[in-house]
């Protein structure tokens, strides 16, 4: 078991957001879309985290993307961080599993 992520502070990226479960930066024109192991209920975040909790999440949401795609599109351009710009790979090691590359809302 690794060790619960609470929250990233990733160098050469600009944090947008920080929501109750997942943290946003700004990438170019797109965001990368990070899920700590944060537990949220009722608007309130509670401790401790769950480890690996972010990369079910994300395994979760990238299956359901993947399932409607013939039917809907949707914003992802990729999970997979080798794809990703080089300023996201040098944190790979922490996002690997946990992160989505996304199209910003226009």
């Amino acid at each position: 078991m690794t060790a619960a992520i609470s929250t990233t502070e990733l160098d050469g990226l600009e944090l947008v957001s920080r929501g109750k479960v997942r943290d946003i930066y700004a990438v170019g024109d797109d965001l990368l879309m990070v899920a700590t192991d944060r537990l949220s209920a009722y608007d309130v975040v509670l401790s401790p985290p769950i480890p690996d909790k972010g990369r079910v999440l994300t395994a979760l949401s990238i299956y359901w993307f993947e399932q409607l795609e013939p039917i809907v599109p949707n914003h992802l351009i990729t999970a997979d961080v080798d794809e990703m710009p080089d300023a996201v790979k040098q944190h790979a090691d922490v996002l690997r599993g946990r992160s989505m590359l996304v199209k910003k809302l226009n």
